[in-house]
């Protein structure tokens, strides 16, 4: 167990894993003013996500169901994003843990605003590329970090033994926000689907700098933050190159940070490359629209939510999250090969069963590496798994993108358009090698250091 306090609901301080009952909803209780802002944003986000293939086809290739513009664009988005991740997730990382989440949560949460208002404003090729453009900067800022610094932020508050459950409930809610957000977008007509993501997006911040309370307390970072001289600027570097040697070092020594940041690489290298060109992959093939794809992700985020919040809790405590992990990399491995080898229009909702399972592989990679972490250093373990994981969103379009483009054109050597999803899945079994030997983490050999940086959640009277 760690050797803070850990605050929960009504102010009083948990103790052991013994000394409360509770399950289910009563774990997440400390973390509702967080929870109601992030859902709001994923479903605000995710309404968006069916829509935008319809309106960048138009966009870039009017008339065409095939659009290779749009592959490749999102490829280069993809690594572009991945380049400027691997430094910027680990660096956020290290702030939240030195200055604080709340600050380091809004701005993520507010970077995905101005991309999508440009789509609500306009939808021609001059605003597709803008949105492009600006959505890759949001994507360095929110895409990852967002989970890490909630797991962050959920560790500060919820007792060690009871994270498990605390993280699947919230990548439950995920899920949730998920098949309302797809939901909104299979039955709002398409020109209001933009106006009300917007909206539901100001909603956000707003709410979380008014109701969110901060874990984070640390005077020397503030002092360092509010000066504002030039001849500092070498000395944040230096913290900042400091911080990131530190991070690297509490991986490397860990043998289970380490394996699971092999695991997370190999995983985030197939399972990006199949969501990146998957929705474009599918309208080339069976000529899905809006209203399929949302189908498709409204059943997947059904069963999501059942598999994370519900059968999660309950084979947790039985099998251990190592378990967890390599059922849900075998889902994942069945859920790219149908996709890939998909032979008729009902087979990709079949595949898509799948993600109820392979669902569970981030609550608990994220339960495995709050365990093998100390009480200080859970920003920089979740953020430098998560600058790895940028590295594989990376290499993934480099080969990805052409290759979906080759086989869905007609010189593809061989009748298979979704060779390239195929590719993809030996990636997931390479990573289900790694998690098969993975060395589960030991609660006593986390080592907390007990600095000024140790978060606790301060008084909110």
């Amino acid at each position: 167990m760690g050797r803070g306090k850990w605050i929960c609901c009504g102010g009083r301080a948990g103790g052991g894993g013994g000394g409360r009952r509770g399950n289910g909803w009563r774990e997440i209780l400390p973390l509702a003013n967080l929870l109601l802002p992030l859902c709001v944003h994923w479903v605000a986000e995710e309404m968006t996500v069916s829509v935008q293939v319809d309106v960048t086809t138009a966009a870039l290739c009017p008339g065409d169901t095939t659009c290779p513009q749009a592959i490749y664009i999102n490829g280069v988005q993809q690594t572009v994003v991945g380049i400027f991740k691997m430094v910027v997730l680990p660096v956020l990382g290290q702030l939240a843990d030195e200055c604080g989440r709340k600050p380091i949560l809004l701005l993520t949460i507010s970077s995905t605003i101005f991309p999508l208002a440009l789509l609500a404003v306009n939808q021609s090729r001059g605003f597709v590329y803008a949105y492009y453009l600006l959505r890759t900067v949001s994507y360095i800022l929110s895409q990852g970090s967002i989970f890490c610094i909630s797991m962050a932020y959920a560790a500060d508050v919820i007792e060690e033994s009871k994270r498990a459950i605390a993280f699947s409930w919230i990548t439950g809610m995920f899920s949730a926000s998920h098949v309302l957000g797809n939901a909104l977008a299979r039955f709002l007509p398409e020109k209001y689907v933009f106006d009300v993501s917007i909206a539901l997006l100001i909603f956000c911040p707003i709410y979380m700098q008014v109701f969110l309370g901060e874990t984070v307390k640390s005077p020397s970072l503030q002092l360092e933050l509010e000066s504002s001289k030039l001849t500092n600027t070498a000395k944040v570097l230096q913290k900042r190159c400091r911080s990131m040697k530190e991070s690297a070092t509490i991986v490397t020594c860990s043998e289970t940070l380490k394996g699971i940041a092999v695991v997370s690489f190999f995983y985030e290298l197939g399972m990006s490359g199949v969501t990146g060109v998957l929705l474009y992959y599918l309208k080339a093939t069976f000529g899905f629209n809006k209203n399929q794809f949302s189908e498709i992700l409204m059943m997947v985020g059904m069963g999501s939510i059942v598999s994370q919040m519900l059968v999660l809790p309950l084979v947790n405590p039985l099998v251990g999250e190592k378990a967890i992990l390599c059922t849900a990399l075998l889902a994942s491995i069945a859920y790219a090969l149908l996709y890939g080898l998909a032979w008729a229009s009902w087979v990709p909702y079949l595949s898509a069963s799948f993600g109820v399972i392979y669902v569970l592989f981030k609550p608990s990679t994220y339960a495995i590496i709050s365990k093998a972490s100390s009480s200080t250093d859970q920003g920089k373990a979740q953020g430098f798994i998560a600058g790895v994981q940028s590295i594989a969103s990376l290499l993934s379009p480099l080969a990805m993108s052409p290759l979906t483009s080759w086989f869905l054109s007609s010189d593809a050597p061989f009748n298979c358009k979704g060779f390239s999803i195929v590719c993809a899945s030996i990636c997931m079994v390479v990573s289900l090698c790694y998690a098969c030997v993975l060395k589960e983490p030991g609660w006593d050999n986390a080592i907390d250091v007990g600095d000024a940086e140790a978060p606790l959640l301060g008084d909110r009277t």
